[in-house]
This record gives C-alpha cells, sequence and structure tokens, in this order.
C-alpha cells in the first residue's frame, strides 16, 4: 500500500469516529431534551400547586397584616428622622 492509500484509509476511520462521537452527542441531545422537557413539566406543576401568601388569608387578616407593615413603616421613618 503507498503512503496516499494509507491516508485515505486514517482519514476514513478518523472520519467514521467522528461521525459516531457526533450521533452518539446526537442521541444525548434527544436524552437531555427530554430529561429537560420533564422537568419543566414538574416545574409547572409544582408552580400551580403554590399560592401567594395572601391569597391563604381571610381579608380581616389582610388588613390586619397591612396595618401592622403601615405601623413598623412608620416607626422606621419615625427613627430615621429622628437620626438626622
Amino acid at each position: 500500500m503507498n503512503k496516499l492509500a494509507q491516508q485515505t484509509d486514517k482519514f476514513r476511520r478518523l472520519l467514521d469516529e467522528v461521525g459516531t462521537e457526533v450521533d452518539s452527542l446526537k442521541q444525548e441531545i434527544r436524552e437531555l431534551k427530554r430529561d429537560n422537557a420533564k422537568l419543566k413539566a414538574k416545574l409547572e406543576e409544582e408552580h400551580e400547586k403554590q399560592t401567594d401568601i395572601f391569597a391563604a388569608i381571610s381579608e380581616s387578616e389582610r388588613l390586619a397584616l397591612r396595618q401592622h407593615v403601615q405601623g413598623l413603616i412608620s416607626k422606621i421613618d419615625h427613627h430615621l428622622g429622628a437620626d438626622s
């Protein structure tokens, strides 16, 4: 076998290896996309189960909490105003 034939043979083997690796990576990408889709669905399912903090309390509790927060803000404002 002459040198050109040897190099051609080597090139084809290397090209086959690259093709095999590319196919393997494509398969891995498909599997990762499936896993990602499953995780996104699970995340969406969990997100739908959640409620915000105010949806879980009654209107009167909400009003009391608002007044409490406003009172704290007033105290902070007063404290900051006294320091300046």
